[in-house]
């Protein structure tokens, strides 16, 4: 802020000068200008090139998941079919045929009033199968 010193009769008065200097301001935005000005020309790409076509392979879906529900009595089923424990690692592999079974995911679904002892009989089953990769599956909860 500037200020003006009025010399006079009475002493010294200092009045504010509440006017924006925009010297500065139009100075850097006229520097700005001209700086885009120069450089637009050259961001755009003048060389003519014929691009060749791409023929790149569809990819392939992924494979259809696969599900293992637990109920509360302790009962297992791939998908829709029910099975035991002790033929969890068979009736799996016959599931994701030819895929190799440290590569697919196990999705798990299990009742909220399942024994845990139930659970881990179908964990073990699937590591003593090969299956390594398993996600949990949970109700989303609404937000109110």
């Amino acid at each position: 802020m500037a200020a003006k010193i009025k010399t006079g009769g009475g002493g010294n008065q200092v009045e504010a000068n509440s006017d924006i200097n925009v010297t500065p301001f139009v100075d850097i935005m006229l520097v700005l200008l001209i700086i885009f000005m120069v450089a637009a020309p050259l961001a755009s790409v003048s060389v003519p090139v014929e691009l060749p076509i791409a023929v790149a392979k569809a990819a392939p879906n992924p494979p259809k998941p696969v599900y293992i529900s637990i109920q509360t009595d302790g009962s297992v089923y791939v998908g829709d079919f029910q099975t035991s424990v002790g033929s969890l690692g068979s009736d799996l592999s016959d599931q994701i045929g030819a895929r190799n079974p440290a590569d697919e995911r196990i999705f798990i679904r299990a009742d909220q009033n399942t024994r845990y002892g139930d659970f881990m009989q179908v964990m073990n089953a699937l590591q003593d199968a090969g299956f390594y990769s398993v996600a949990l599956v949970g109700e989303d909860q609404a937000t109110s």
